[in-house]
């Protein structure tokens, strides 16, 4: 720890760009997954502004338990609705398993109005909001 110390005090440049580039790291990221939104947000912005959630996850984990009111849109189908989801004229949010997905998703589609759940279902599920099985 000692040396630890020590090579600090000696290289204050070094650790300078180092904390510059790590702080530059964390913005960066921000920006590129896109704007998220908590689930206490997402019910509000369901009712306020008829928001469409969007879920990306595969056919099989969707029927398992998804957010009520949501459509789902398989990430690997994704391209085939862009088109569709850019004419909305709500919010969409989008949904995954843990947020990255919905971030790319975000990106991909460029809406102007668009937000990705923050922590995914993992979040939802872990804050004990409910879900639902589709009957299919």
């Amino acid at each position: 720890m000692e040396r630890w110390l020590e090579f600090m005090g000696n290289h204050p440049i070094l650790f300078g760009v180092l904390g510059v580039l790590i702080v530059l790291f964390f913005v960066l990221e921000s920006r590129r997954n896109g704007r998220k939104i908590s689930p206490q947000a997402l019910g509000i912005l369901t009712k306020a502004q008829n928001a469409q959630l969007i879920d990306l996850r595969d056919g099989k984990d969707f029927k398992q338990g998804h957010i009520s009111g949501s459509r789902n849109i398989p990430y690997s189908q994704l391209d085939k609705h862009i088109e569709e989801l850019k004419a909305y004229d709500r919010p969409l949010i989008f949904i995954c398993n843990m947020g990255q997905v919905a971030g790319s998703a975000l990106q991909k589609v460029g809406h102007h109005d668009s937000y990705r759940l923050d922590g995914g279902i993992i979040n939802w599920k872990g804050q004990n909001l409910p879900l639902v099985k589709s009957q299919k």
